[in-house]
């Protein structure tokens, strides 16, 4: 797709004349900027060019897509946050902001510019906050095509331009929305999803069950319990059931005169010389020596 970008001059513009569908289009592009260049370009208009040092408010709302390439972002009251592949931030009037494309990398980005009242009232609902203005929308075709239609609306013009231009960027704010809410339902219900096999694995310390089983028996793959249970506790459910058994065998050994094997049995370990080996190499100390250590 060719580079395009029209900044709409509303003052010299037929919107006036128009029925107000309470979101105006104010400005649109499609832009592939190349490695080791400026950024931005000096073609963007006097209240949208910014320099990296002294960064940008603007008086609209924005919303700009990454659809390849890698950069930063950096906004009021949010520290620098890395830019990957299939990003979308929301710039909001009034707060200040600046972005840019890593040197040796560049990116791809679509925007669009807008303002009105139905504008204002969408851009209050839940998953649009000025705090958390960042998404993570991957590639999605039907967002890129309506991007495109949008870019192509207002390159052309023509009787009905700008209502249909709002609608367009209507349609892009609910992909949005959409694609945010499943998200957070997504991660809510991976979140207690592993909550409860967490649960499973403290009811069964005991026991030897491993992994694999922990996972079928809540009819998931391994490999997604895997990679979800450590995204979550930071730990592989091996690791963070043997820590468990192990904080467990500590109290036992200081709490209870029971013989370290049979602390090594309730604990589910198989063998006593394999429970000191594994205690000793996560206390630092063998399993007699902490017991008697005050």
């Amino acid at each position: 797709m060719d580079t395009f970008r029209k900044y709409i001059d509303t003052d010299q513009s037929d919107q006036k004349e128009q029925p107000d569908w309470g979101v105006n289009v104010l400005d649109v592009g499609h832009y592939v900027h190349p490695v080791n260049t400026v950024y931005p370009d000096s073609k963007h208009p006097e209240g949208y060019f910014f320099e990296w040092d002294k960064g940008r408010v603007l008086a609209e709302y924005q919303l700009v897509y990454i659809a390849s390439g890698t950069g930063v972002f950096e906004a009021e009251k949010l520290g620098k946050v890395d830019i990957q592949p299939g990003t979308l931030f929301f710039l909001y009037p009034g707060i200040w902001h600046r972005f840019k494309p890593d040197a040796d990398i560049g990116w791809t980005e679509y925007w669009v510019g807008f303002e009105g009242s139905y504008a204002n009232h969408l851009m209050k609902q839940e998953c649009f906050n000025p705090e958390r203005p960042l998404i993570q929308m991957g590639f999605n075709a039907e967002f890129i095509n309506i991007f495109i239609q949008l870019i192509d609306t207002i390159r052309f013009g023509g009787p009905g331009s700008n209502q249909l231009a709002a609608c367009l960027t209507i349609q892009l704010l609910g992909l949005v929305y959409a694609s945010a809410l499943l998200k957070a339902q997504s991660n809510s219900r991976k979140t207690q999803l592993i909550n409860n096999i967490k649960y499973s694995i403290h009811e069964n310390l005991n026991t030897n069950i491993s992994p694999e089983e922990l996972a079928a028996k809540h009819n998931v793959s391994y490999a997604w319990f895997r990679k979800a249970f450590k995204e979550i506790t930071g730990k592989s459910p091996g690791q963070y059931q043997l820590n468990l058994k192990i904080q467990k065998a500590g109290k036992m050994l200081k709490e209870t005169d029971l013989s370290i094997a049979e602390v090594a049995f309730q604990n589910g370990f198989e063998s006593e010389y394999y429970f000191s080996r594994i205690f000793k190499s996560k206390m630092l100390l063998p399993p007699s020596k902490y017991r008697n250590n005050s």
